[in-house]
């Protein structure tokens, strides 16, 4: 007789786990509040036009593919990826980079922008590989137990992880414009932290996006949901939306089942939580159930920033690239005002355009434009239920976007509108605090010390996502499902099949 695994959650996380279960004979349930799958990886239709809802960056897709490959499946039988080139525009005023996987071109551009800085640029680079060669192996393992850190692959990385510094700071060391270094330090927001406080370990983000480059499902980011619910759906798994779990059921301190809000219960041999992590903790376990991770040591964890979200169909072509980032002024002030909870006069935005190269989310001629802003999340000062704060902010953004050449007249071209806020990443899509990039990712709240992937509190129950090891940020979520898929492989006496040996199109190191 087949087991059972029930997966709470329909994100990113749990698709994948539930897909690689499947292929390996288990009968899967899926359980989703809301009537869609993907979670912040979903999509969001506005009348004619559609948007990703949250994640637009695609990274290191030979991840994804080996992923299906594991589960007996090709990836590119599902969705077309096309990749973004330029990367992205970063805008410091009227200095422009638009960097590429092309180094030279890349190291041109600095050069003319940056004098004397392209050396820095293929220096962090040649450097960057290395650190991402030790570290990779760490992400794609459990990280239980103290002797976790002294195995060959840690203590081969330790030198490379330089948890003593902070982003920016090693950033320093290669170049000595601060836009330089805020170009190849933004990145610290994917998990929602600032450059000054987000550790070392993490310049390898930079490096991935100018290795690996950034790629684009035709149909949006939220096809790779889409398509890990076809596959396991066709293997016989059920995805039941609009199905709320409200408890999972523990007997002996093990998980054998959960009671659904409709009162149904149902078993299972085991379970696997993609719930946001806080929400998990405070809404799916009794305080009693729970012996490490009660709802009141929620309260001393380091939560991420949160966003503010403006989805906008637009009457016509915009001429911008696919990613644009338009910083503030002042970035640092910008950054000290999230970590003090407060909202910047001078906000940076994030622009994302991606009807410029994909015709299926737009009416023809027009545009789906995706503008998001970092915000603090709820623990801030901002009452994010007030009208008036609503109406201030949206005319902040729109009329710092209106500033751009390309956009100027920008709230006359508004066919569809709509708004998500830290208030509803909570209320509406379960998001904890609004936290929307989970647990910040300090050193006291990574590895072992982040929930582990086979859940402590509760035997036979095992976590996905972005609030267990490896952390937030789609990669490293798909390896979560992939590390907890494999603890519970063994659990029942088996081996996770390998994947498909990774054949990486990485560009080599050049000189200028």
């Amino acid at each position: 007789m087949r087991k059972r695994v029930i997966v709470i959650g329909a994100g990113p996380g749990g698709l994948a786990a539930a897909m690689l279960l499947c292929a390996q004979g288990y009968e899967v349930i899926i359980f989703e509040k809301q009537p869609f799958v993907g979670g912040r990886t979903s999509a969001l239709k506005l009348g004619a036009y559609s948007f990703d809802r949250g994640p637009t960056f695609l990274m290191m897709p030979h991840l994804l593919e080996q992923l299906f490959h594991t589960a007996g499946r090709s990836l590119h039988d599902y969705m077309k990826l096309v990749e973004v080139n330029p990367l992205y525009r970063l805008q410091f005023g009227n200095a422009r980079l638009e960097p590429s996987r092309d180094r030279v071109d890349t190291a041109a551009q600095i050069e003319q922008l940056f004098p004397g800085e392209s050396k820095g640029y293929l220096d962090f680079l040649r450097d960057e590989e290395d650190k991402f060669d030790r570290v990779m192996p760490l992400l794609q393992r459990p990280f239980a137990k103290l002797t976790d850190y002294i195995r060959t692959d840690a203590l081969r990385a330790l030198p490379k992880l330089h948890l003593h510094e902070h982003v920016y700071g090693r950033l320093s060391r290669y170049f000595k414009d601060e836009r330089l270094r805020y170009s190849f330090a933004f990145q610290s927001k994917y998990l929602g932290m600032s450059p000054w406080n987000c550790p070392g370990t993490f310049t390898i983000l930079s490096y991935i996006e100018h290795a690996y480059g950034l790629w684009h499902p035709i149909g949006g980011v939220n096809r790779v949901c889409e398509a890990m619910a076809e596959v396991i759906q066709e293997y016989g798994g059920h995805i039941r939306l609009e199905t709320g779990v409200k408890q999972v059921l523990t007997k002996k301190n093990r998980a054998v089942g959960v009671l659904l809000e409709n009162g149904q219960t149902l078993e299972a041999d085991h379970m696997v939580i993609n719930a946001d992590f806080g929400t998990a903790i405070t809404r799916l376990f009794q305080p009693e159930q729970l012996r490490k991770w009660k709802p009141e040591r929620l309260q001393k964890l380091k939560w991420s920033i949160s966003t503010y979200m403006l989805y906008l169909g637009i009457n016509r072509k915009i001429d911008m690239p696919h990613h644009t980032v338009l910083f503030a002024d002042d970035y640092s002030r910008n950054l000290k005002d999230m970590a003090e909870g407060r909202l910047s006069e001078d906000a940076s935005i994030y622009v994302h355009n991606p009807s410029v190269i994909d015709p299926t989310l737009a009416p023809p001629g027009k545009s789906a434009l995706y503008i998001l802003v970092p915000v603090p999340n709820l623990d801030g000062e901002t009452d994010w239920s007030s009208a008036d704060t609503l109406a201030g902010i949206r005319v902040q953004v729109l009329s710092r976007l209106e500033r751009e050449p390309e956009l100027s007249g920008l709230s006359e071209w508004i066919e569809e509108e709509t708004v998500i806020t830290p208030h509803e990443w909570q209320n509406s899509m379960f998001v904890y605090k609004g936290a929307a990039f989970n647990m910040a990712h300090s050193i006291d709240q990574m590895m072992m010390l982040r929930p582990h992937n086979k859940f402590e509190d509760v035997d036979g129950c095992y976590l996905v996502g972005g609030g267990t090891h490896p952390g937030s940020g789609l990669p490293t979520i798909f390896e979560s499902a992939r590390i907890s898929v494999k603890l519970l492989l063994e659990q029942d006496g088996r081996t996770m099949p390998m994947g498909k040996p990774l054949s990486v199109d990485k560009h080599k190191e050049v000189t200028v």
